[in-house]
């Protein structure tokens, strides 16, 4: 990568890239390109040529494509403000410079966050993405099924109220990403409490990690460990390794950094040995979220996330003559 001081010297402000995010330095230079990873002490820049390091302490502010984030440089103690969301987003970004907190301080905030789905032939674990109540799971969870609840739990006068949704819609899913989209569509439902996402990519072979599901049944089940592997190939794609224990009901539940953010989604293990779990990667979750009109389920194929078209026909009638369609 090349060093971005001898970059700035050389690079204008540039200028008309759509939805481009612009960095703002100390001593007034700017550099613009696209944002490609956050990590806690430096932001990694793709100015088309190159990518940049910067660190984060030569960083006044940071514009997005989308709206301006507030300065990354927090008060000790409290997180940023998260950075503008895209209209189409229905996910909320992690803030800059989150500060990290213990496993327990985080169950407390996020449980309220994290979802029980049930089918006729099981159960599996969920996220809330939004107030309005969007929800993650994994496709293997409600594949096959077009009867779907959810239970979660909300915070009322100091205690927690378990409340079971039984108007749970598919809104899309994809079958080679183990990923879907649900809506909770219940009438008189209150405003949910959502989970923000952070960046796997940011993650470090080491760092600390949890779970929080309902392995068997046995809800709000909270289990920690590190990550592996980031780059974990299975049939084709990449997994985060990690060993905290993922068990048949954590399916589809979220795994979280210690700064409370969303890393990946918890979907299988090796059952041949212990703390061999797998979750798919943030970034994956955000390309479905974003693109999921191309996912889009369709009510008369409950088991397929596609629907086909019929081919069109090879010959048609003109003239009461068969002939060839062109």
């Amino acid at each position: 990568m090349r060093n971005w001081r001898s970059t700035v010297g050389i690079l204008l402000t540039a200028a008309c890239v759509p939805h481009a995010d612009t960095l703002q330095l100390k001593g007034q230079s700017t550099l613009t390109g696209k944002i490609l990873v956050e990590k806690p002490d430096s932001v990694a820049l793709d100015v088309g040529y190159t990518v940049l390091v910067i660190p984060l302490n030569h960083i006044e502010k940071i514009v997005r494509g989308e709206g301006e984030a507030p300065n990354p440089k927090s008060s000790k103690g409290k997180s940023a403000p998260a950075a503008a969301t895209p209209d189409h987003a229905l996910f909320r970004p992690a803030p800059l410079n989150a500060p990290l907190r213990t496993v327990r301080e985080l169950v407390e905030e996020l449980g309220e966050g994290v979802v029980q789905v049930r089918t006729p032939s099981g159960l599996g674990s969920g996220f809330i993405l939004n107030e309005d109540g969007f929800l993650i799971t994994n496709f293997h969870v409600i594949e096959g099924e077009t009867q779907i609840w959810a239970e979660l739990y909300h915070q009322k006068d100091g205690a927690l109220e378990r409340k079971s949704y039984k108007d749970v819609r598919i809104v899309a899913m994809n079958k080679f990403a183990d990923l879907a989209l649900l809506r909770i569509e219940d009438k008189d439902t209150p405003k949910f409490k959502s989970v923000t996402f952070g960046s796997a990519d940011a993650l470090a072979v080491g760092e600390r990690v949890f779970a929080i599901g309902s392995p068997l049944g046995l809800e709000r089940t909270v289990t920690e460990g590190i990550v592996s592997t980031k780059t974990r190939q299975i049939g084709g794609d990449l997994y985060l390794q990690t060993t905290a224990q993922i068990n048949p009901g954590n399916s589809g539940g979220p795994l979280f950094n210690l700064a409370g953010q969303v890393i990946g989604v918890t979907n299988m293990k090796i059952t041949a040995g212990e703390g061999l779990g797998f979750a798919i990667p943030v970034e994956v979750v955000k390309f479905f979220l974003n693109h999921r009109d191309a996912f889009a389920y369709a009510a008369d194929n409950p088991s397929n996330p596609y629907r086909y078209l019929e081919p069109p026909s090879r010959l048609r009638r003109a003239g009461g003559a068969e002939v060839e369609a062109q």
